[in-house]
C-alpha cells in the first residue's frame, strides 16, 4: 500500500448507540459497530457522549392518542476521546490530577493504588477536584 488516507484527525466520533445515552457517560463499544453506556471496570471504552442519544429502534414512528411527538432524541451521538477535556458524572470524589477508571452507569471514579492499565479512561482536571456530596459533575480529560 503505497499511502493510507487518514480517517480521523480530529473528534468528536459519531456512533449510533444500541440504548439510551445520557450527555456525559462513558459508551463503550457494543457488537454490530454500536455503543452503550460504560460498564464498571470496562475495557472497552471509546470515550464520553457530548449529548442525549436513543437507539434508533426506539424511536416511536406512531401517533399516540392522535399525537406524534415531534422532539424525538437523536440517534447518533457524538463522543470525546484522545485528549478532550469535558464534563462528566463522577461517582467518588476525586482529586485533581487523579487517573480514572469507568464505574456503573458510565460515570468515573479514581482509579485506586493499582489499577488495571486498560480500566484507566482518564484524569480529573476539575481544579479544585470533585466532591460528589456537593456536586458529582466535574472536567475530566479523556485519554483513550
Amino acid at each position: 500500500m503505497s499511502a493510507v488516507p487518514i480517517v480521523t484527525k480530529s473528534g468528536p466520533k459519531t456512533f449510533i448507540p444500541d440504548e439510551a445515552i445520557v450527555g456525559g457517560q462513558l459508551v463503550e463499544a457494543r457488537s454490530g459497530g454500536k455503543i452503550g453506556v460504560a460498564g464498571a471496570a470496562s475495557v472497552k471504552v471509546l470515550g464520553a457522549a457530548l449529548t442525549d442519544a436513543q437507539d434508533p429502534a426506539d424511536v416511536v414512528t406512531t401517533p399516540v392518542n392522535g399525537v406524534l411527538l415531534a422532539a424525538v432524541t437523536p440517534t447518533v451521538v457524538g463522543v470525546a476521546y484522545g485528549g478532550m477535556e469535558v464534563p462528566v458524572t463522577y461517582s467518588a470524589d476525586a482529586a485533581f490530577g487523579d487517573p480514572l477508571v469507568a464505574t456503573s452507569l458510565g460515570r468515573v471514579a479514581p482509579a485506586g493504588a493499582t489499577p488495571d492499565a486498560r480500566t484507566i479512561v482518564g484524569k480529573c482536571t476539575a481544579p479544585a477536584g470533585v466532591v460528589v456530596a456537593t456536586n458529582p459533575v466535574g472536567l475530566a480529560r479523556i485519554t483513550v
